[in-house]
This record gives C-alpha cells, sequence and structure tokens, in this order.
C-alpha cells in the first residue's frame, strides 16, 4: 500500500506509531520485528512505515502487512556523481512531506531505525514536540542515527560502549530486534526441507550475502559448485539481483544434487531450519539471527563498511568460539574448503552451535516494544 487517505485519518481513539528507516533487510526487517511486537502487545494500535521511494521497503512492508508511505530521499554518493546535485532539493522535499505525514497521522511516538526515510521523519517529529526513539542495529552507527540522538527520549543499542557516539542518559542495551518467526525457526526441520526440495540425510548449507547479495560469496561458491556437491553437500544459496544470471546458470547442473540458488528467500525462518551450516555476511542482524538460531557460522565480513565493522563483528564471535571467520580477501580460496570441512565435523559443529547460542537474545523486539510504548505521554 503506498500513500493515500485512509493510512494517514485513522480514528485518533487508538495509539499510534509511525517506524521509519530501510534501504537494506538490515533496516527493515528489525522494523518489522518491532512493530509486530507492537501489536502484540496491544493487538489495536495504528502502526504506520515511512521509507523512501524505490526502495526495499516500498515492496517488503506492505508484504508483512503494514502500510507505508513514500519519501522522495536517497543518500549522497561517496564519489562524485550527477545524482548528488539532487540531494537538497529531495532533502527538502521529504522534509516537507514527512511533516505533512506526522500531522495527518498524529502519531503519539516516532521509531528510527537508520536509512534513508529515518532522519527527515524523526527530525520532523522531534520538531513537532513528539517522542523519538532511536534504534541502533551496529556497533558503529550511521550518521543518521548520530545527528538525530541529541532530540531522541530512548536509543535502543545492541552493544555495549555505545556512549562513544550517543548521550549515555538515553541508552538502552536491547539486543537486536529479531522477527519471531525466525526465533522459533528451528522447530520447522521437516517442513523446510520439504520447502526446498532438500534430502534430510545430507548436510545443508545456507549462503546468504544480505538482501542484495555478496559478490565474494557468490564468487566463491560459483567456483566450488562441484565440489560442494560432490561432497554430499546441498546448497541453499541466496545470491541476490545482481547475481542471479551467473548463478542460476550455474547451480542448474547441480539440481538433483541438492543446490538451490534463490535472488532473494522469503521464508528466511524455513532457509535457518534447513541449515545445518550458514555463511553470511556480518552484519548486526545476520548476526543477531544466528546467535537467536544457534547455527554453526563461517562469517565473511565485508570490508566496504564504516570503520570496518563486520570484522569487528566476526572477530568478537571468533574469540568466543561461537563463529568461523574467512576474511574478504582470502575467501576465493578458502571458504568452500572450510565449509566442507565444517560439514564433516560434527562435533566442531556442535560446539560452535553451543557458543553461538549464549550469545542470542530472543526478546529485544519486544523490550524495544515497550521502550517505545513507555514514551508516549497521555
Amino acid at each position: 500500500m503506498t500513500s493515500n487517505q485512509n493510512n494517514l485519518n485513522m480514528p485518533l481513539s487508538e495509539k499510534r506509531i509511525i517506524i521509519s528507516g530501510g534501504g537494506t533487510g538490515g533496516h527493515i526487517f528489525p522494523a518489522i520485528a518491532i512493530a509486530d511486537a507492537l501489536k502484540s502487545i496491544e493487538p489495536g494500535i495504528n502502526i504506520l512505515f515511512v521509507g523512501a521511494k524505490g526502495r526495499m521497503e516500498m515492496e517488503k512492508v506492505p508484504a508483512a502487512g503494514y502500510p507505508i508511505e513514500a519519501l522522495w530521499i536517497s543518500g549522497l554518493q561517496r564519489k562524485l556523481a550527477l545524482k548528488n546535485l539532487l540531494f537538497p532539493l529531495k532533502l527538502i522535499h521529504s522534509s516537507l512531506r514527512a511533516r505533512s505525514i506526522i500531522k495527518k497521522f498524529a502519531p503519539d511516538a516516532v521509531v528510527g531505525v537508520g536509512g534513508y526515510a529515518s532522519g527527515p521523519t524523526v527530525k520532523a517529529a522531534a520538531a513537532l514536540g513528539i517522542p523519538t526513539i532511536l534504534q541502533e542495529q551496529n556497533s558503529y552507527p550511521g550518521i543518521t542515527n548520530r545527528m538525530l540522538a541529541r532530540k531522541a527520549r530512548k536509543i535502543c543499542v545492541a552493544y555495549p560502549g555505545m556512549e562513544k557516539f550517543f548521550p549515555s542518559s538515553k541508552l538502552i542495551i536491547t539486543g537486536n530486534p529479531i522477527r519471531a518467526d525466525i526465533v522459533h525457526a528451528n522447530a520447522k526441520r521437516a517442513e523446510a526441507l520439504e520447502f526446498f526440495g532438500l534430502s534430510g540425510g545430507k548436510p545443508v548449507i545456507l549462503a546468504v550475502g544480505g538482501s542484495l547479495g555478496a559478490l565474494t560469496i557468490n564468487q566463491s561458491l560459483h567456483q566450488g559448485l562441484k565440489e560442494i556437491a560432490d561432497a554430499g553437500i546441498q546448497l541453499i544459496w541466496q545470491t541476490g539481483k545482481s547475481y542471479t544470471e551467473q548463478a542460476a546458470a550455474a547451480a542448474l547442473p547441480f539440481e538433483k544434487a541438492g543446490i538451490r540458488q534463490h535472488t532473494f528467500i522469503t521464508r528466511m525462518d524455513l532457509a535457518y531450519a534447513a541449515a545445518d551450516i550458514v555463511i553470511s555476511r556480518a552484519g548486526a542482524i545476520a548476526i543477531s539471527e544466528l546467535c537467536v538460531t544457534g547455527k554453526p557460522s563461517i562469517l565473511v565480513p565485508s570490508p566496504n563498511v564504516a570503520e570496518d565493522h563486520q570484522t569487528k563483528n566476526a572477530m568478537a564471535l571468533t574469540k568466543a568460539g561461537a563463529a568461523i571467520m574467512v576474511r574478504d580477501s582470502e575467501a576465493p580460496g578458502k571458504l568452500v574448503n572450510i565449509a566442507i570441512e565444517l560439514a564433516g565435523n560434527k562435533q566442531k559443529r556442535s560446539d560452535l552451535s553451543a557458543n553461538i547460542l549464549l550469545l542470542g537474545k530472543e526478546n529485544a523486539a519486544a523490550e524495544i516494544a515497550e521502550i517505545v510504548l513507555s514514551c508516549i505521554v497521555k
């Protein structure tokens, strides 16, 4: 659902919350988890999302059952680009649009989860005297949340030491919100194997590079598909759009061996349920999901993130005996061999699983929802 008056003119008798942000699954799915938790606590609550026009949230949020409004906003390109010339115009337009949405919907509180749309929406809400709450997924916060922190009522974080970036009086360590279907994923093993058309007698690797895909992981698996199939290992491979064509062609000869290529996996709960091993980037939400599901993991941190925070995330798990890290530059030569070796070592998988489960926080979404509701002044 996109912009329409029905979304904005809801009855004023119920509590109303705006959740804003997106751009990637790392922002969108935590936002949906918070919305689901709010609905669980107060079934009659009205929730409206505000996202960025043309971004992933405009598809994923309605699919989760929530209305969403769009802002014409994007980020500045790191290199010189003509698109940057439009940024001031987009910022003014989105700020006015966000203010209009907020005045019409009249929310009791606004939650910012990071991403392009979060900035104009949360800033407009704060200027109108509406309580704002930030949810920061990473150990190194994005520029949007750092700018919005001064006027926020509460800031929910997943890592200690965040007073380096935010006022300590506002910080609450909640962990990252995880969708309930993923928290309870492991109970669905039989359903998951049937869903993906896989055998219960062979190990399964789930390989994901985030919602947009990861080129290094994709290329490393591409060149090692025969070795994976020959080892009797099945593969659920989420490639992202940009690598779909190459991966689909490469996987086709190994379909009978249980190699399954997907552009995007809509049922990540079932993907986790089927997996004996997960190969993943080391983004905050991916790690939070792995900790909750207890999956033996091989992490390939992206080198293209602020302060190299994915490597820091992965190293923290490695030191706890909770994951194996393979550097991005080493993945083409090592990743497939390490995955095959781990698939054949049940004791190692058991140890990794036990250790990563110790780091999981299942109730983060509910805790954040309670914080949001506590900020509402009636």
